[in-house]
């Protein structure tokens, strides 16, 4: 019995010859090896090789699918991602088999070709245990078709939300403030158009709820009023749809920085018991003022101005303000403000009494005045400060005229100092400063027909603009709220300073913390009239990067195809055999 026990034959697995190549194999269904079955199969059966993408010659945005339109450059997963959708067949074949995506790769095309090219490798079951992978060519042909956005810059009438923007002020540095807070935060993103005028600005949007959503950035930055109106433009009775226009109306409250306001009695009680004779610190979603004496603050909300309205004893205007030259200063230390509370320790070293002089009196007369300013801390003997002169001003408000007429008032309000070519007067001091800002692309509405009416409101805006930068230099915290980018005068100057070792005046004010700094400014803004000669070719925008070929590829993680090896793909390779099966976890692409 042992005997015949170990002479007990082992069961060996049976084997079956090939039906073309004769290679003994395990029985299959085809009864084909894994070689030959490659040969003869196709697994790119019932996949497109090609394919069409649109893509927007106005914005060039890609269409991805339902409408929606995707920014995307060249080479980048994006794309890909987009080429990927438009391949049909990719996610499963006939039958419900499934068709797993092992790799992606871009194919180098002509520039102008209008052709993308992408290398797809697939991999598929074919019958139990035999898995054949195989890499084929999609081409993909870029037709141009206009975005909805696009479509609508160029259709007369067809914005839907309307948003009026208006102050009723005699100048633009609201407005001016206001493009910065756009242009910082994209609130001005899905607009079709902007059209600027003397007194505000109009935003077209293309739908209600956008619109919406630029009302709701305004709320959040200035003190608002909002009215809404609708038009019905036209009506479906059968489907009752109608179709309307919405025009929204966005008033901004009068007050501006550097204001010089006269509270009422009772509301400067309930602001903590401040001087009724304040100056508009900045503006926010909250009004701040500030007393120009002792340096207390207050803020005022939206809801409470507009309930009893304020209006400005005297509006920063240029012709408004006096410009004064500091003669020299004592440093005040305030124990108790107005409000009979504690002042802070910051600004009990902040008050000081100025010696100045009217800058049109130096040579004529020795007339001197000193106030008290809450700005006194930044400035030193020779500094240049404007301010308001109220010994000479009638005031309309029959309360604050008494006051002055009383002597209760103080002769001089210092608003600010003034910095670089400002304070000497120079004809080119906006050049010579070291930053810049952007500007909106807007459309005039209001144009002068007349020469000299042209010429006249040119000459506003500029003075606008360069008051509007006066306060910008002067203010850091509202700088804050704004993106400044270097000017080309900053090399030159940076230049000069390190030939002379030194860092020019800003080692003298180490108190003034207002001063625009060179770690404020950011890079990559060219606002100039054109390239200088040996930056013309390396010139182009702030927000784009430009990539060599195969460079946008490698940084997103795809293989790339130069042109040496595009020309020897062929469009399709022979199916290969692949070792191991497929994971459970599949799902298909």
């Amino acid at each position: 019995m042992e005997v015949m026990a170990a002479q007990k034959p082992t069961a060996t697995a049976m084997m079956v010859l090939c039906c073309m190549c004769g290679v003994p194999i395990a029985p299959n269904p085809t009864n084909t090896c894994a070689t030959c079955l490659a040969s003869t199969s196709d697994i790119t059966r019932g996949i497109s090789t090609e394919a069409t993408l649109h893509q927007c010659r106005g914005c060039q945005r890609w269409h991805k699918e339902a409408g929606k339109w995707i920014a995307c450059e060249l080479e980048s997963r994006e794309l890909m991602s987009i080429c990927l959708g438009h391949v049909s067949g990719l996610r499963s074949s006939k039958g419900g088999e499934k068709v797993r995506l092992v790799d992606a790769s871009w194919i180098w095309t002509e520039p102008h070709s209008m052709r993308l090219k992408v290398r797809l490798t697939v991999q598929r079951e074919v019958h139990a245990g035999t898995i054949l992978q195989q890499s084929f060519t999609v081409v993909f042909i870029v037709r141009n078709q206009q975005c909805i956005e696009c479509q609508a810059e160029f259709r007369q009438g067809s914005w839907k939300s309307l948003v009026q923007v208006r102050q009723r002020v005699s100048h633009k540095r609201t407005f001016l403030y206001l493009e910065q807070l756009i242009l910082k935060h994209g609130a001005h993103r899905g607009c079709l158009s902007i059209e600027t005028f003397r007194d505000g600005m109009d935003f077209y949007f293309p739908d209600k709820s956008k619109a919406a959503r630029f009302i709701s950035f305004l709320e959040n930055v200035c003190p608002v009023k909002i009215k809404t109106s609708k038009k019905l433009i036209g009506t479906d009775d059968k489907s009752n749809i109608s179709n309307f226009k919405y025009t929204n109306l966005v008033e901004i409250c009068p007050l501006c920085k550097d204001d010089l306001c006269f509270l009422p009695a009772k509301t400067a009680r309930n602001l903590g018991n401040i001087s009724q004779l304040v100056l508009v610190k900045n503006i926010s979603n909250l009004i701040h003022f500030i007393d120009p004496l002792t340096g207390q603050t207050a803020s005022m909300t939206n809801d409470a101005y507009w309930r009893d309205p304020i209006r400005p004893l005297i509006t920063a205007a240029r012709s408004r303000m006096t410009r004064y030259v500091v003669l020299g200063k004592e440093p005040v230390f305030l124990r108790k403000n107005v409000s009979k509370r504690s002042t802070s320790r910051k600004m009990k070293t902040r008050l000081a009494v100025l010696t100045m002089a009217r800058e049109d009196d130096l040579g004529m007369n020795d007339s001197q005045v000193e106030e008290q300013s809450h700005v006194g801390y930044l400035l030193k003997s020779g500094d240049v400060c404007v301010g308001y002169d109220l010994k000479e001003t009638q005031f309309v408000d029959d309360e604050a005229e008494s006051v002055r007429s009383q002597g209760k008032l103080p002769d001089v309000v210092v608003i600010r100092k003034l910095y670089g070519g400002a304070a000497t007067g120079e004809a080119n001091a906006n050049k010579r400063r070291i930053w810049r800002l952007q500007r909106l692309d807007v459309d005039v509405a209001e144009a002068n027909p007349h020469a000299r009416g042209a010429k006249n409101a040119a000459a506003n805006d500029e003075m606008d603009e360069e008051d509007f930068m006066q306060e910008v230099e002067a203010d850091k915290d509202m700088r804050m709220n704004m993106n400044l980018y270097k000017n080309e005068f900053t090399k030159k100057l940076a230049s000069e300073e390190m030939e002379e070792g030194g860092l020019g005046d800003q080692d003298e004010d180490d108190e003034d913390d207002q001063r625009v700094k060179l770690d404020e400014l950011l890079d990559g803004l060219a606002l100039d009239d054109g390239p200088d000669k040996e930056d013309a070719v390396d010139e182009g925008p702030a927000e784009m990067e430009y990539y060599a070929e195969g460079e946008k590829a490698s940084k997103e993680g795809l293989n790339y195809f130069s042109r040496e090896e595009a020309r020897t793909i062929r469009d399709k390779d022979k199916a290969k055999a692949v070792t191991g099966g497929l994971s459970k976890e599949f799902d298909g692409f």
